[in-house]
């Protein structure tokens, strides 16, 4: 996937992550950027072409798609971080979670599929980019809801890129620990600058890496789904 040229969109671009995606896209060479917020009035990049769309309404990504019938890149950056238990908390909260991460990502990979495969030509049909987490592999106390939907959303990309396969659209899985962003503005601990990350992500893009795990947590993450539970959750086990 060659980004010189392409015309990609970024979901959630008006902060965090989505902002430097769509920055760092205008920066590789990319003809066009659709950057895209549920209030587009947030969008404060130059140069990019901003767009209205909230992931969870399917009308806004049908009108979305329709309006950006050129793309061949989709970047799947919005989400949700609500913080909440699966068994405690808010249930209204953690469907929030799976609504934003699974359901809304799956409805824009659906409007745009045939939009990538469409635009992608001799080179095949675009690619996919979705942003994950270190949490797609491991659960956390307090976000064990979040931790949920983005394994449901790892899930996804994997059957995705399947489906995808006939019209030789790349789908790539970013998985990644905090970020500094706002989304954890008030979590302690080491994170992640977001340019870093983002230009990992693209690196991956363009070498045609179905998979790009940008740290250490996200590498000790991923091997922890291999290990047996007690290890990677001592504190559940009797007589711990």
């Amino acid at each position: 996937m060659d980004i010189a040229g392409s015309v990609a969109l970024v979901t959630g671009a008006n902060r965090g992550m989505g902002r430097h995606f769509a920055a760092q896209l205008l920066e590789r060479g990319a003809a066009k950027v659709y950057a895209t917020a549920r209030d587009p009035r947030k969008v404060d990049l130059p140069r990019v072409e901003v767009l209205s769309l909230d992931i969870t309404d399917p009308a806004s990504v049908a009108a979305a798609a329709a309006a950006a019938g050129d793309v061949t890149l989709l970047v799947n950056n919005a989400g949700s971080a609500t913080y909440t238990d699966l068994v405690s908390g808010d249930l209204e909260q953690v469907r929030r979670e799976m609504d934003t991460h699974f359901f809304g990502t799956l409805s824009v990979v659906r409007a745009f599929a045939p939009v990538l495969a469409a635009t992608g030509g001799g080179a095949g049909g675009g690619a996919i980019l979705n942003v994950l987490s270190a949490l797609s592999f491991v659960a956390f106390p307090g976000s064990t809801a979040y931790h949920a939907a983005k394994a449901a959303a790892w899930a996804l990309a994997n059957g995705a890129r399947l489906d995808l396969a006939e019209q030789g659209t790349l789908v790539t899985a970013l998985h990644v620990g905090a970020v500094d962003t706002d989304m954890t503005a008030g979590c302690d601990g080491p994170k992640n600058d977001p340019a870093d990350v983002v230009r990992a992500a693209l690196d991956g893009i363009q070498a045609g890496r179905l998979e790009v795990l940008a740290d250490e947590a996200s590498a000790g993450a991923k091997a922890s789904v291999a290990a047996d539970p007690s290890e990677t959750y001592p504190s559940v086990v009797h007589g711990a």
